[in-house]
C-alpha cells in the first residue's frame, strides 16, 4: 500500500534544507487577503510544508520592483524568492521541490516564456511592436479565470531556455541575484518589470527557463492601457530594442 501524500510529502521535507520565500503585494489588507485573495487562500493549503515562509506587502500601494527588491536585499539567509502576483491560485502540492529542481538547471524561472527576443518587442510573447503571439518559440502552460485550474493555455513545451519570462511568477536563488547585483528597476512599477527584469539578468549572463508548476491567473493582463502604453515607452527607451 501506498504512503499516504502527506507523509510523502513530510518525508521530503526532511531531506530538504533550504526556505522558500513568497513574496507578493497586495491591495488587500492583511485579514483580505488571507481570506479573499487567490494567493492567500493558496498559500493557506501549503501549512504543511516548513520550507515555504511568505514576505506580504499588505495594502500596499508601491511598485511591484520596490517590493521584490526588498526580499533580495534583505539580510536573512533565506534561498529561493518567488515573486508571484496575489490573483495567482498555486495549484501544487510539491511547489518548493518543483523549484528546486528547476533552479538546478536554470538561474531564473518561470511559468511562461519566449525563448527568443525579437527587436521592438512590447510583451514577452509577441512577435515584435505588436501583440501577435510570438508561436513556436513560447513555452509553458497558464490557466486563466477566476478559480483554479481554469482555463489551461499552453504556450509550448517545459521547461525550455528563454529570453524572457512572464512576470506572473518569477523565481530565483536569492544568492544569485545578488551575486550578480540583478534587482528589479523602479520606474517599471507594473508594467513591463518582468521584460525589463529578464533583459538585465541575461546581460549578467544569468540563464532564463520554463517550468512545470500549475497556476490559475485570475487576471489576463491590462495591455494597451495608458499606463500599459507609459511602461512601453520608458522600456524602449531604457533598451532601445
Amino acid at each position: 500500500m501506498s504512503e499516504p501524500v502527506s507523509e510523502q510529502l513530510k518525508a521530503g521535507q526532511k531531506a530538504r534544507a533550504i526556505t522558500l520565500e513568497v513574496v507578493s503585494a497586495t491591495r488587500l489588507s492583511e485579514e483580505e487577503f488571507w481570506s479573499n485573495s487567490a494567493l492567500g487562500q493558496s498559500l493557506a493549503c501549503f501549512g504543511h510544508d516548513r520550507c515555504l515562509v511568505t514576505r506580504i506587502s499588505y495594502a500596499n500601494e508601491r511598485g511591484l520592483p520596490e517590493v521584490y527588491n526588498e526580499s533580495i536585499s534583505a539580510s536573512n539567509d533565506h534561498d529561493i524568492l518567488l515573486f508571484v502576483h496575489d490573483d495567482v491560485w498555486l495549484s501544487d502540492y510539491f511547489l518548493v521541490d518543483r523549484l528546486v529542481d528547476s533552479l538546478e538547471q536554470f538561474d531564473v524561472v518561470g511559468v511562461a516564456g519566449n525563448r527568443r527576443r525579437s527587436a521592438q518587442q512590447i510583451a514577452w510573447f509577441s512577435t515584435g511592436n505588436n501583440l501577435t503571439p510570438d508561436f513556436g518559440n513560447l513555452s509553458g502552460v497558464v490557466g486563466h479565470g477566476k478559480g483554479p485550474f481554469e482555463g489551461a493555455k499552453y504556450f509550448g513545451d517545459a521547461p525550455v531556455e528563454c529570453e524572457l519570462l512572464d512576470g506572473v511568477l518569477l523565481a530565483a536563488k536569492k544568492a544569485t541575484l545578488r551575486a550578480n547585483g540583478v534587482l528589479f528597476d523602479p520606474r517599471f512599477s507594473f508594467h513591463f518589470y518582468d521584460m525589463d527584469f529578464c533583459r538585465t539578468a541575461r546581460l549578467n549572463h544569468l540563464r532564463l527557463g520554463t517550468c512545470r508548476i500549475s497556476v490559475t491567473h485570475q487576471s489576463g493582463g491590462n495591455f494597451t492601457s495608458p499606463a500599459w502604453w507609459a511602461g512601453c515607452a520608458a522600456y524602449l527607451a531604457k533598451w532601445g530594442s
